[in-house]
């Protein structure tokens, strides 16, 4: 992410300038995310795209392989995914249509939160109906653990500075074993991996924008439904929740997705997948303060601890698990 690199893009934008009317001077950083991508805005005189977006992907750490093919993937499912105008492979650039400003975190609250949770359970149900095995990475047994041992190496080392007695991480291990256990054990779909409040955006038509989704795998149906009730930005009451999820399922089995037919069985699926992403989105977020110097996500910690305590108590196994979040609370989160 240095100047050169700037300088790199703002060439290649030359070469684009009078096919597709841009005016150079307006580019303006649009966002960045977790990663090394980084995004910026551009406006256009062509009557079809007033403005657009590009993105800066740094071959070296974020390879547009991935995008690519589930930009394509996602499109044909029916869903709205930024449209590809042009791509430079070889330096890291792509020039995308603007599916605009405004993410449902921002548009979320508890007049809209029904209806812009509709669109998102029906995204949802149409990306999973387009799944098939050996299209995407596997969302196996290996990078179930080694995302869950994010949490003891980064959230608990490094970040708490707490070290572990024997029991504990023995405990740790066994609740790790059951949870893997739980997750492999269900149906799998296409596994969009962050399909949450800052990824979607609101949009006029065909609601809602999803971006974000390079790290795309085919794993446990429910794993995009607790990213998206269990959000890590914005919390919802658990009633609120449960109904949301019912109609999910209830959409899903309509449509014929691989859902139990118990729904009491689908939503401890769905607390046992959403455990195993809080726990390493725990691991994350501590990383990405003490490795990438990225604090902005410390504050989200304390939400996604809570959901992770919840969770845990709810079940017997998962008690001793509960109990080592819960001695958590009390030490250094910042």
């Amino acid at each position: 992410m240095t100047d050169s690199r700037l300088i790199t893009l703002q060439n290649w934008l030359k070469g684009l300038e009078a096919r597709w009317q841009l005016d150079l001077a307006t580019l303006t950083p649009a966002s960045a995310d977790a990663s090394f991508r980084r995004y910026f805005r551009i406006e256009s005189q062509n009557p079809d795209f007033q403005t657009l977006i590009v993105m800066d992907a740094p071959p070296q750490y974020e390879p547009l392989d991935a995008f690519l093919k589930v930009d394509l993937l996602l499109a044909d499912a029916g869903l709205n995914v930024p449209k590809i105008l042009e791509k430079n492979i070889d330096e890291g650039f792509l020039l995308l249509n603007d599916l605009g400003n405004k993410t449902y975190l921002a548009e979320l609250n508890n007049e809209t939160a029904d209806s812009l949770y509709q669109d998102a359970t029906h995204a949802l149900v149409q990306m999973q109906l387009a799944s098939k095995p050996d299209v995407l990475p596997n969302y196996d047994e290996a990078l179930l653990l080694r995302e869950l041992d994010l949490f003891p190496q980064w959230y608990l080392k490094t970040h708490l500075n707490m070290t572990l007695t024997e029991l504990q991480t023995s405990q740790i291990q066994q609740a790790f074993a059951v949870i893997i256990a739980n997750n492999l054990a269900q149906a799998r779909v296409y596994v969009h991996r962050d399909f949450h409040s800052r990824n979607l955006m609101v949009t006029s038509l065909n609601n809602p924008g999803v971006i974000d989704f390079q790290d795309a795998v085919y794993g446990p149906i429910t794993y995009d439904a607790s990213s998206l009730w269990r959000d890590a930005y914005i919390a919802w009451p658990e009633e609120r929740v449960i109904d949301w999820v019912i109609k999910f399922w209830e959409a899903g089995r309509k449509v014929g997705l691989p859902m139990p037919d118990d729904f009491g069985q689908f939503y401890r699926d769905f607390e046992w997948m959403g455990l195993q992403r809080h726990l390493k989105v725990l691991g994350i977020f501590a990383r990405l303060f003490h490795r990438d110097g990225k604090e902005a996500y410390l504050k989200d910690i304390p939400l996604v601890l809570e959901y992770a305590i919840a969770t845990a108590n709810r079940y017997i196994e998962l008690k001793p698990l509960a109990r080592i979040l819960e001695s958590t609370r009390s030490k250094k989160t910042d």
